[in-house]
């Protein structure tokens, strides 16, 4: 195998390992995230339930077009150089995936403080004010 039949068995190891991981994750996120929201959509459940759906197609649409962007290797690559060529490009994918995973949550916390912020009790209004002393006087 020389050549090209490096570059197509990189491609191939490559986009196996890249649908599992993002299959892998997504599943774990959308599992995760469900009892996230539904504890912030507590009052709506047809809610947490289609954000969860929502934020997990965004999730493939991003992580596997990215992964399939990053993926482009030259002709003529000795099973050395494929190799080498392979461990990076999974790397950062993992790296992007560890990101995107960062944001996902930062999203799901933001949600939830702002569904914390809507059950606080109304600030309750001044009753009167209170005039400062002079000083020097006691």
């Amino acid at each position: 195998m020389q050549g090209n039949g490096y570059v197509i068995m990189v491609y191939a190891v490559y986009a196996a390992v890249a649908v599992g991981l993002t299959i892998w994750l997504a599943r774990t996120l959308f599992a995760s995230g469900a009892v996230f929201l539904e504890d912030v959509f507590h009052d709506k459940p047809g809610l947490a339930g289609a954000v969860n759906r929502l934020l997990v197609v965004g999730f493939y649409m991003l992580n596997l077009g990215y992964a399939l962007y990053i993926l482009r290797a030259g002709r003529g690559l000795d099973a050395f150089e494929a190799v080498q060529y392979l461990v990076n490009r999974l790397a950062l994918l993992l790296v992007t995936l560890a990101l995107i995973h960062f944001v996902n949550v930062a999203v799901f916390w933001h949600i939830r403080g702002r569904g914390e912020q809507r059950q606080l009790p109304v600030p309750v209004a001044a009753q009167g004010t209170i005039s400062p002393q002079p000083r020097g006087r006691k």
